[in-house]
């Protein structure tokens, strides 16, 4: 898919395992490839909507520094080594506070920061860390299409030089984990990613049908790692357009990887999932739901 030069890339990436962020494979390579779409257009900052910032409220981290946040358990010393220093932007925040008005959205000086949810991904889509990067949080206490229509507000931002991305998973049970089923899925895993794809990749506005998908309960147990992708889907309603597969794929049983795009090349092969043995490792010594996966 080709875009006006004028708007920057938009997209959902599936983050999974954080130990992504040391390694190698099909899906962050598709970050990558995503990372020099949107550093190719040098955008004004990178506003991120990540699943591991789920609170009772909409706020928008507005400090000049944020703090790199290790928001997970039982993974090895070597990942919460990593820092991820991009700059924050006080003013892009309170830009994207009042673009989205009359929705609220307040502004975090000094309480976040960058959660995995962020940096697991940008570490590979701009390792540069140049950019600024601002955290949108997802509020646990809407519904819905409420963060759709809080999506479909943030489309105008793209012509003002900032990319919008969201970090989750559209299938994600972490009670269902089996990571001997590396790189593999459930059936009902695929066949709810599958019916998530077939509306994003034709009628984003749409979304809303995922609800009562049958398999909805259990590929959905929880909306934070849900709610991202729909910000993405509510943004592609607003501009009419339909989203691309960046790259696909399963892990651990539960968790589907699939990352979608809006005005970004698609690679000519098509989507592929993580290269054979290249699964990043699991945690040790924690049970999955323990991980904040």
């Amino acid at each position: 898919m080709s875009t006006p030069s004028s708007l920057v890339p938009a997209g959902f990436l599936g983050h999974g395992n954080p130990m992504n962020a040391l390694a190698r494979n099909g899906y962050t390579e598709a970050w990558s490839a995503f990372g020099a779409s949107v550093a190719a257009v040098r955008p004004r900052a990178v506003l991120v909507v990540s699943a591991h910032w789920f609170i009772n409220a909409s706020a928008v981290t507005a400090m000049a520094q944020p703090r790199t946040i290790h928001d997970f358990f039982g993974f090895p010393d070597e990942l919460f080594a990593v820092e991820y220093p991009a700059p924050g932007s006080p003013e892009v925040a309170a830009e994207v506070a009042e673009a989205v008005k009359p929705m609220w959205v307040g502004l975090d000086h000094d309480s976040w920061g960058l959660d995995h949810g962020t940096w697991s991904v940008l570490v590979h889509a701009l390792p540069a860390a140049d950019i600024p990067v601002i955290q949108l949080s997802v509020d646990a206490s809407k519904p819905l299409d409420h963060h759709f229509q809080l999506g479909a507000a943030l489309a105008p931002l793209r012509a003002e030089g900032i990319a919008v991305i969201g970090s989750g998973n559209v299938v994600h049970n972490l009670r269902m984990v089996d990571f001997s089923m590396a790189g593999g899925g459930f059936d009902w895993a695929h066949r709810y990613d599958e019916a998530a794809r077939e509306i994003l990749t034709t009628d984003p506005a749409s979304v809303a049908k995922l609800l009562e998908h049958p398999d909805h309960r259990r590929a959905v147990p929880t909306p934070d790692h849900f709610l991202p992708m729909v910000y993405l889907a509510g943004l592609a309603a607003a501009e009419g357009a339909p989203l691309d597969v960046l790259v696909d794929g399963y892990d651990a049983g539960s968790l589907s990887m699939t990352s979608y795009g809006l005005g970004c090349p698609v690679a000519p092969s098509g989507p592929t999932g993580p290269a054979e043995g290249s699964e990043p490792a699991p945690p040790t010594d924690v049970p999955p739901e323990s991980t904040n996966l």
